[in-house]
């Protein structure tokens, strides 16, 4: 409990500096994550329509989410300096997986006889897609972008470590004073702040899930 009370003395002083934390990291947040969803939705989209395409894609996607995001980050560090846009490329190839991944399943494990019965309504490939393809995939999309936006906010910290701001400068100058309380001021928004990500996107992906009859 003391430990708790310390971290928000410590936060409570600090409330401008936090304040603009809090909006750093979101902001990051947000960046990363809506590049994300520009390249891995589209081309998620297009694979699903090439087998061949889809698992060439599929294994060079894939492949990234073997290499720890704190080595990205160090690795392009040299090549874009220490700022945000290091950290935007490394927390972007963070989030592209899943959000390809399950776009690219999505749109592949659609009945071809509901989408044949929507031809044969007279719907144009315009109307099959947006009306039909689009609904039915939409459940497992938001999936990944729900994996994706849970990986991102926890790993956002890692800004810090470029000079980009974020809560992880609470949790860096934590580890660099010994003070578990200034490293909570950090580490229990993100905690948060994750968990309100996590909860908000199942509720819209169960919102746009279509209920059995």
């Amino acid at each position: 409990m003391a430990l708790l009370t310390n971290a928000w003395l410590y936060g409570a002083s600090h409330l401008n500096e936090f304040t603009q934390a809090l909006f750093d990291h979101l902001t990051i947040l947000g960046i990363s994550l809506g590049i994300a969803l520009l390249i891995g939705i589209p081309s998620g989209i297009l694979a699903a329509r090439s087998a061949r395409l889809s698992r060439s894609l599929m294994n060079l996607i894939a492949g990234l989410r073997v290499v720890p995001s704190l080595a990205v980050l160090f690795l392009v560090v040299p090549y874009l300096g220490l700022n945000t846009a290091s950290a935007i490329f490394a927390l972007t190839l963070l989030a592209l997986p899943p959000v390809f991944i399950n776009t690219t399943v999505a749109f592949q494990t659609i009945s071809p006889a509901i989408l044949e019965s929507a031809q044969g309504m007279g719907m144009s490939a315009a109307q099959v897609f947006w009306q039909v393809k689009v609904p039915l995939a939409l459940p497992i999309v938001l999936t990944g972008v729900r994996t994706a936006a849970v990986e991102v906010t926890a790993s956002a910290t890692l800004a810090a470590f470029v000079g980009s701001g974020g809560l992880g400068i609470y949790i860096t100058r934590g580890f660099a004073q010994y003070d578990n309380a200034i490293l909570l001021v950090g580490a229990l928004p993100v905690a948060l702040l994750t968990l309100l990500v996590e909860n908000l996107l199942l509720l819209t992906q169960k919102a746009v899930t279509p209920r059995a009859a």
